[in-house]
């Protein structure tokens, strides 16, 4: 028997991941009811803190890890302080052909950039290539980050903004086309690359452009495109947001599994399953903090299925070390070349050639990836008995692996460990193994988690970490043309997640471009 709440709720937010907090924050600090439903145990969704090694005392961003894309306002607004740690080092790449020798980045000087740039490849034009492009970058990000909590634009607007031949490299053609006239050096083309790939499955040269979208949040962030550490981990944010949320009245469950969504064109009606019993709510407006796919489901809908391209493409690994692996390049310090985002095997053409060997079918190898040491930025994390020890934590994110790899059983987790250890040991001058810490079972502290895995734990449809392709940051159609890009067929119901225009990343957007709709007509 199924239970009926005979309330009328303001707003039923499907999901307590940090965009669903942010909808239900300002909503709730508007005066609203709101009801949070969140089928895990946990509140956070992907931007979470967790212990990931049994009895080890060190909290890891499980999922996501960095923050660019989170407007001050919001955080203003919501009245959010989590501290963002700034890294010292931007990244570091070791030279695919002779790992002795790699190309450090530092963080906010422009001198040391260039002479390093020139050192390694032994070209000042390389070194003013790199500064005029992401000049460039910071141009369109002056532009585009502030339309981001903004209605939709038209793209003739946006386009008129921009200088022409901005708008035609990083919009009409495919990436790989302005990183190949820019740069000749095959590491620093990757380098720049990886930032169109991350959580997409593309060529530089797609003819989709799915990279050259994926590169712009990337970009954008801040009207600079930096990315920081949130001091405290991913959990600090989601921890803030939902004491928002309940400060304000509003009222969080966990353990709250949505199973139907019924929108009769008056209110909508939500059923609930929590332990063996099912309620029923009722409700003016619904947000859905969850992918479209999975919203259509509820609602007994037929979803369009999910073309590989849409599908994702990722591995997260997490580690705890005792210590710092030791590198072939004895030029840099360790903790200066983890400090920042680590390329490993993602030179340009290493890239291309990962990308069809996937397309194949097949788990790439060696495996492009990019690691860093949220440690080293935040020691918070670490217990006072870790940090003595010199205890670091490592995190990878491993491109080019779309879920088909994994949805048909060709690859498994084992199969990814080998492909990580192999990837990282051809930099190292030990085996990582060597430094990986055991846990309080004996195990390894080397977590994996692939497509299939967030699928399974996080209800995300083919692991796509933006549940759904990401979208120009501006109106494709003129009937999105001043919309907030989170409106579905029914009026009573919107996307407030990744799924939305302008979702995906840390970042809060469509959580609160949610909230200014339903303000609107609640």
């Amino acid at each position: 028997m199924i239970r009926h709440d005979h309330r009328v709720i303001d707003c039923i937010v499907i999901g307590a991941g940090h965009n669903g907090l942010v909808t239900a924050a300002y909503l709730a600090r508007a005066g609203h009811s709101v009801l949070v439903l969140e089928a895990s145990d946990r509140i956070g969704g992907a931007a979470i803190s967790a212990e990931v090694f049994p009895g080890m005392g060190a909290r890891l961003s499980k999922y996501s890890y960095l923050v660019s894309l989170l407007p001050p306002s919001i955080a203003e607004d919501l009245e959010i302080s989590v501290p963002l740690a700034r890294r010292r080092v931007a990244s570091y790449t070791p030279d695919p052909s002779d790992p002795s020798r790699g190309l450090l980045v530092p963080s906010g000087d422009a001198d040391g950039l260039a002479a390093r740039i020139e050192a390694f490849t032994g070209s000042a034009e390389q070194a003013q290539a790199w500064q005029a492009f992401y000049a460039r970058t910071e141009a369109v990000a002056e532009v585009l980050f502030p339309s981001l909590t903004q209605p939709l634009a038209s793209r003739d607007d946006v386009k008129a903004q921009l200088d022409e031949s901005d708008w035609h490299d990083f919009v009409e053609r495919p990436l790989g086309e302005v990183l190949e006239r820019t740069f000749d050096d095959d590491v620093i083309r990757g380098v720049v690359l990886t930032d169109g790939l991350i959580g997409t499955f593309a060529d530089a040269h797609d003819a989709s452009l799915h990279q050259n979208i994926c590169f712009l949040y990337h970009v954008i962030g801040q009207g600079t495109g930096q990315w920081d550490v949130p001091v405290g981990g991913m959990g600090a944010i989601t921890a803030q947001l939902a004491d928002r949320v309940r400060a304000a009245g509003g009222e969080i469950r966990t353990g709250a599994e949505v199973v139907a969504i019924d929108d009769d064109g008056t209110c909508v009606h939500v059923t609930v399953r929590e332990g063996d019993e099912e309620t029923t709510h009722t409700a003016s407006t619904l947000a859905a903090n969850c992918a479209p796919a999975v919203l259509d489901r509820l609602r007994g809908r037929q979803s369009e299925s999910i073309e590989v391209l849409d599908a994702g493409a990722q591995v997260k690994v997490n580690m705890l070390l005792s210590r710092l692996p030791r590198l072939r390049d004895e030029s840099v310090d360790p903790r200066d070349a983890f400090s920042g985002t680590f390329h490993i095997n993602e030179g340009y053409a290493q890239l291309a050639e990962a990308y069809r060997a996937a397309e194949a079918g097949a788990l790439p190898s060696p495996l492009p990836a990019e690691i860093y040491c949220h440690s080293l930025s935040d020691p918070s994390i670490l217990s006072e008995e870790l940090r003595a020890a010199g205890v670091q934590t490592l995190t990878l994110f491993g491109l080019h692996v779309p879920h088909a790899l994994f949805a048909s059983g060709q690859y498994t987790r084992e199969d990814v460990l080998a492909a990580v250890q192999a990837t990282l040991d051809s930099v190292l001058v030990e085996p990582i193994a060597d430094c990986l810490m055991r846990d309080a079972n004996g195990e390894l502290c080397i977590e994996i988690n692939t497509t299939s895995d967030l699928e399974r734990d996080l209800r995300i449809p083919t692991g796509n970490i933006f549940h759904t392709p990401l979208s120009w940051p501006w109106a494709e159609s003129e009937d999105d043309v001043g919309t907030w890009g989170v409106e579905t067929d029914s009026p009573r119901i919107v996307i407030c997640g990744s799924g939305a225009a302008r979702g995906g990343g840390v970042s809060g957007i469509p959580g609160h471009n949610a909230a200014r709709y339903l303000t609107s007509v609640l």
